[in-house]
């Protein structure tokens, strides 16, 4: 049967909240018009998320043996699936039913899409937003677009840099041409790399404010807490990655100063929060380990878009403060 859209989603000791991510793609208005699979993939959960799943007869569930991480198991589903769309769901997200409706309709549209983020909005601060697009700027950061401020803020359709992969859709077809999710990364940043990769392919990454959903953040890895020491640190870690993996010699070069000034200030910011420690153990990590990463080829035929990408990153900076001060 001919599949439109698969629904992969990651679960890890999700029990408090799987149930009602999946009760939400039970009622999707998607179902009316075209077909969608829903997988889940479980790394190996110790509490009772795997009994809870398999009441759902339509939902396949992929069992690993160990923990290995979001974008392994991401990326497990992606090969698992028979969809011309992708759509990645964190299992902490609750989605209105015409969620998967809108962002097929947006990726649909034009086929040098590569990904659509939707208007995740906070679970428990229904008046604020949780991210209406990833950005990555030159100072090394990235950062959620709208994280904090008004439900009503971010309404029209744009660019962005990348698509959240907490609630976003990708066409399968770029991501057999770029590749899947670096599974490098583990966890955190893995978005921001795979849609820097497609930006320097020529591909657009968008938002539809009309797909809504609600996001409870971190419930896996920090146990709902905006912070903690394995975020902070893998982070840290992966902000090196992107930079290593994504920037030409010459651009990573020309960069540099503005990305270790960036590190300080981030360095300064969470030894204030107390997680300094953990900041700079990521950094570390990311410094002696970045050659793991394999290099995206630079290829003259992409020149125009590197160009196009280091107006974003220094964009990007501004936007971020404009996006503090929307708060």
């Amino acid at each position: 049967m001919k599949c439109d859209v698969s629904v992969i989603i990651p679960n890890f000791n999700g029990e408090n909240f799987i149930a009602n991510c999946l009760d939400s793609m039970m009622v999707q208005s998607f179902s009316t018009f075209g077909h969608m699979e829903i997988i889940v993939v479980d790394d190996c959960s110790s509490d009772g998320s795997v009994d809870i799943i398999k009441n759902y007869e339509n939902v396949m569930l992929l069992e690993n043996p160990v923990n290995s991480g979001f974008d392994k198991s991401v990326n497990q589903g992606i090969l698992a699936s028979r969809g011309k769309y992708c759509l990645l769901l964190n299992n902490d997200v609750v989605a209105d039913p015409d969620f998967v409706k809108y962002l097929y309709l947006h990726i649909d549209d034009n086929p040098r899409t590569f990904s659509v983020s939707s208007k995740m909005i906070r679970f428990y601060e229904r008046d604020k937003l949780d991210d209406t697009g990833d950005f990555y700027n030159i100072l090394g950061w990235g950062y959620k677009r709208g994280d904090g401020q008004s439900v009503n803020a971010h309404n029209k359709p744009t660019a962005i840099f990348s698509s959240c992969a907490g609630a976003g859709i990708y066409r399968r077809s770029i991501l057999n041409e770029i590749g899947l999710f670096d599974e490098a990364f583990f966890a955190y940043m893995e978005d921001v790399d795979i849609g820097y990769r497609a930006l320097i392919n020529g591909y657009k990454n968008r938002y539809e404010p009309k797909a809504i959903c609600y996001h409870i953040g971190s419930a896996t890895t920090a146990e709902g807490q905006k912070y903690s020491p394995f975020k902070v640190q893998i982070s840290a870690r992966n902000n090196i990655y992107v930079a290593y993996k994504n920037m030409p010699f010459v651009q990573l070069l020309v960069n540099s100063p503005f990305l270790l000034l960036g590190f300080i200030v981030k360095y300064i910011t969470f030894a204030k929060r107390g997680f300094g420690q953990d900041y700079r153990a990521g950094i570390k990590e990311g410094l002696k380990k970045h050659r793991i990463m394999t290099k995206v080829p630079f290829q003259f035929r992409n020149l125009k878009h590197y160009f196009f990408i280091e107006v974003q990153l220094i964009v990007n900076v501004f936007r971020q403060v404009e996006n503090k001060i929307g708060k």
